[in-house]
């Protein structure tokens, strides 16, 4: 049984919803991608843990009182930070995040240490992390002057290039989604402007507290797809581990692995909340 609320929080009203019994499992989505992003995984997840799901703000039932507001991964770690208030007020919670939601992740562990008994993180491009970061704010910078001059799709297509691994000429194959995520196409076209426009340059433009994560490296998983070794959204995750001496947890996918490959994903993310 899934149940739904709402939490009013500063600048925002956020939709979340709850299921299972157990310690506190909070998902943070990536991408355009809002609660159901996690229904993959969820229901399996809630046999051992009360999951918790939600919209980011700004994310398709997650509204902005101010729609034009800039976004910050700081206040959206704050937004995870009353949801375990809420939700877990008496104990720390295991979090996972994928993504722009695995930056929410690593910001929400440096700044409450005391709310979060573990942190799986899933490939967070936190790109300023890496010698060539130089390379990598010229991306975003690129993206956002295309999205300004010529709109949305071809901002997508930069974007999407300067993802792919060095020497890719063209897109990986298409893997065919379970109709489940096919269904949330139209959902997920809907978030893209502000996710191009709000969350790819505040996000990939975070600069992550390293010190304070090899301090509280002992409740960090850096994970990262099988399938995307030498992508950008991998390369961090993949730096990070080795900078803090920890190991690199590979899960079955790319970057897209929880919704491709969501059932091994899912018994994978058990297994290392678990260990």
């Amino acid at each position: 049984m899934t149940t739904t609320g709402t939490l009013r929080v500063n600048g925002a009203t956020l939709h979340y919803e709850v299921r299972g019994e157990g310690p506190l499992l909070l998902l943070i989505p990536g991408g355009t991608g809002g609660a159901a992003s996690f229904d993959g995984i969820a229901d399996a997840l809630a046999v051992d843990y009360t999951v918790a799901t939600y919209d980011p703000r700004g994310m398709v039932r997650s509204a902005l009182d101010n729609p034009e507001a800039e976004q910050h991964v700081a206040e959206h770690a704050e937004d995870a930070f009353h949801l375990l208030e809420l939700l877990s007020p008496d104990a720390p919670a295991r979090v996972f995040g994928s993504s722009s939601g695995a930056i929410v992740a690593l910001h929400l562990l440096t700044a409450h240490p005391e709310r979060v008994a573990r942190v799986v993180a899933h490939e967070p491009p936190v790109v300023e992390v890496l010698p060539d970061a130089s390379e990598h704010r010229a991306l975003i910078a690129r993206v956002r002057e295309t999205f300004r001059a010529e709109g949305l799709m071809p901002a997508m297509t930069v974007f999407a290039a300067g993802l792919r691994a060095e020497g890719a000429a063209e897109p990986q194959p298409k893997v065919e989604l379970p109709p489940e995520a096919a269904a949330r196409a139209e959902q997920t076209m809907a978030g893209l402007p502000y996710f191009i426009g709000r969350i790819v340059p505040a996000f990939m433009s975070y600069v992550p507290d390293v010190d304070r994560l090899e301090a509280l490296s002992d409740r960090l998983v850096l994970a990262c797809g099988q399938d995307s070794r030498g992508e950008l959204p991998y390369r961090p995750a993949a730096h990070l581990a080795e900078r803090l001496g920890t190991e690199l947890v590979h899960f079955p996918g790319g970057h897209t692995g929880l919704t491709t490959r969501s059932a091994e994903f899912g018994e994978l993310l058990r297994k290392v909340l678990r260990a």
